[in-house]
């Protein structure tokens, strides 16, 4: 059996669907399909149960291409230490990162990455958590970028830094003359949220978990993008939690309807994650020391005890 025929294996596992798989491969289907068949023809077992949509794997299917996984890396690894031995900076490495930090982490990170390592093809995804770790998991994506913890055995997890989560109120909103907020301030029924799928959604409620809840809005609308909230804010009545990262850029008057939480502020931890058997440490290594070369004062300077569990 082939390195390229455990890729193919895995490819289909990863994907589910035999054109996709190709597509990923860039080979044809039907090639595809006959070398899988003489896979599973030399082995005399059914890899895959090609009758269900999308393509699942036999119960013996899971642990062959458990054992491909390992030995894909493992080979992988092989070429690693070759070119850690002459000290080159070049290949491809994937990033992931969640919607709520993409806006704010890749204007300071690229500009600088791209111009010191040339060489490095950066190819960036922006995903919403459980898509990420998905990915990570599947190899589909080297390193993620996201807000941990998230408890998965698989996974390694590298914290970089800690981030303050603030209100911005709207013009003339009643908590503008508080210098600071109380939970108890706060009515999560006009807290505008981001939609279903993101992390920073349950993080928001369970921040506002003290609200009241005494009156319904009359206008209902969640939004994947934390700028299209704030611009919303700034026409219309009401409030949201927002990132520190995101708030560094805000004009003079709109720092002035920024509010702090109480002590111990609420913060997320941001780190960068991959799988344990990783590849591309290197890559990573420098990814990482940019992230941090690059970060505001305010943001290093958070202090990690002001972590608070439940705004994970």
């Amino acid at each position: 059996m082939t390195l390229i025929q455990l890729e193919y294996l895995i490819a289909i596992d990863t994907h589910r669907n035999y054109a996709y798989a190709a597509k990923h491969l860039f080979v044809t289907q039907p090639t595809l399909s006959m070398q899988v068949k003489k896979i599973e023809d030399d082995l005399g077992v059914m890899i895959f149960d090609r009758s269900r949509k999308p393509v699942l794997t036999t119960d013996i299917g899971r642990e062959i291409i458990h054992q491909a996984r390992i030995a894909v890396t493992e080979v992988y690894k092989i070429k690693e230490l070759v070119t850690d031995q002459i000290g080159a900076f070049h290949g491809e490495l994937r990033l992931g990162i969640i919607p709520t930090l993409s806006p704010y982490i890749l204007p300071l990170l690229l500009p600088s990455f791209m111009k010191k390592y040339p060489d490095i093809e950066l190819q960036v995804d922006e995903l919403q958590s459980e898509q990420l770790i998905n990915k990570i998991k599947y190899d589909l994506v080297d390193v993620g970028l996201l807000v941990t913890p998230i408890h998965e055995a698989s996974l390694t997890e590298t914290p970089l830094f800690y981030e303050r989560f603030m209100l911005y109120l709207s013009a003339g909103h009643k908590n503008l003359s508080k210098a600071k907020i109380d939970y108890k301030d706060i009515d999560i029924n006009e807290v505008w949220l981001l939609k279903e799928g993101n992390c920073f959604r349950n993080q928001v409620i369970n921040i506002c978990n003290q609200a009241d809840h005494s009156h319904k809005p009359r206008l209902k609308f969640e939004s994947g993008s934390l700028e299209t909230i704030k611009r919303i804010i700034d026409v219309r009545d009401g409030s949201t939690v927002m990132p520190q990262l995101a708030t560094l850029n805000f004009t003079l008057e709109e720092q002035k309807r920024l509010r702090d939480f109480p002590m111990p502020q609420p913060v997320r931890e941001i780190s960068l994650v991959t799988k344990r058997s990783k590849l591309k440490s290197r890559l990573i290594k420098l990814l990482q020391s940019e992230i941090l070369a690059h970060l505001p004062k305010e943001v290093m300077d958070n202090n990690p005890e002001n972590i608070i569990s439940w705004t994970q």
